[in-house]
């Protein structure tokens, strides 16, 4: 394989077919010894799942769960 000018890398299709990569996965880059790591990037991976469900939690976790609008409503000091 080779990088092209682009930095893009194509993935033999054989290998693609035996991890699961269908057209527009999401795949991450990790520094590994020796080398890179490619891998799919699982769902709780995804930036929305990291912070989904976060309303409610922490210092006033002790409140009902708010709706996202009520919390927009209070951090923008409404």
């Amino acid at each position: 394989m080779r990088v092209s000018e682009r930095g893009q890398v194509t993935i033999p299709k054989r290998l693609r077919d035996r991890f699961g990569m269908r057209h527009n996965v999401e795949v991450e880059i990790v520094p590994a010894d020796g080398g890179l790591l490619i891998r799919k990037r699982s769902a709780a991976d995804h930036p929305v799942d990291r912070v989904y469900a976060i309303l409610g939690r922490g210092e006033h976790a002790d409140r009902p769960t708010r709706g996202t609008d009520e919390y927009l409503e209070e951090i923008r000091g409404r």
